[in-house]
């Protein structure tokens, strides 16, 4: 699964990437970022496709109490987005993530104990977009509401299966052509290969 980023909040990248107004917030994270803080990222939502907002990793859903199933919820495999109640009343509700890259960790041993950090981008090192569903959680006891998201993942292609070799997954990357329709009609294929990608081995 993945649970670490790089974003780098480069207005000109983003905006020159996807012809899209960029609208920032204090304190936004950049650099290396762990999903389990629950970061604001950046993200294209389907319902205001020409704006770039900022969302929290970890989607709520309108059910929930309370925050504390977000840490379940950093990730959806999209094999599973019809049976999972946290996810299946909101495959209507669409977004591209955007990252820089992210980070796997490739298991040297049985038990994980020795590891390599890869840092993973595209080939061509643009801005990835990849599959995720947002909702918008209104806290029962102050109506504060929360913007929300999860990453969809998918089985890993034979790069990704080399490095992420436990559970095998990856992000649902998006290719260009993809994007839009994505965004309104919420097609892809969860079987193809994403082959542009590229990786660094880190210290």
């Amino acid at each position: 699964m993945c649970f670490f980023v790089h974003q780098s909040l480069n207005a000109n990248k983003i905006e020159n990437r996807f012809h899209k107004e960029v609208r920032f917030e204090n304190n936004l994270q950049k650099g290396m970022i762990n999903g389990y803080s629950f970061p604001k990222i950046a993200v294209i939502v389907n319902n205001e496709p020409n704006i770039v907002q900022f969302y929290n990793w970890g989607l709520i859903p309108s059910w929930s109490q309370t925050t504390e199933i977000r840490k379940f919820t950093l990730n959806a495999k999209v094999e599973t987005l019809d049976s999972k109640p946290s996810f299946k009343l909101y495959k209507d509700q669409r977004c591209i993530i955007i990252l820089d890259a992210f980070y796997e960790w490739k298991w040297l041993d049985a038990k994980g104990k020795v590891k390599e950090k890869y840092e993973i981008q595209n080939e061509n090192m643009d801005l990835m977009a990849i599959c995720g569903l947002w909702n918008v959680w209104k806290n029962p006891i102050n109506q504060e509401e929360i913007k929300t998201f999860t990453m969809i993942t998918t089985e890993a292609n034979e790069l990704m299966s080399q490095i992420h070799n436990t559970k095998k997954r990856m992000p649902m990357i998006l290719n260009n052509y993809e994007e839009e329709e994505w965004l309104k009609y919420g097609i892809i294929n969860p079987k193809r290969n994403v082959d542009l990608l590229a990786t660094k081995l880190l210290t």
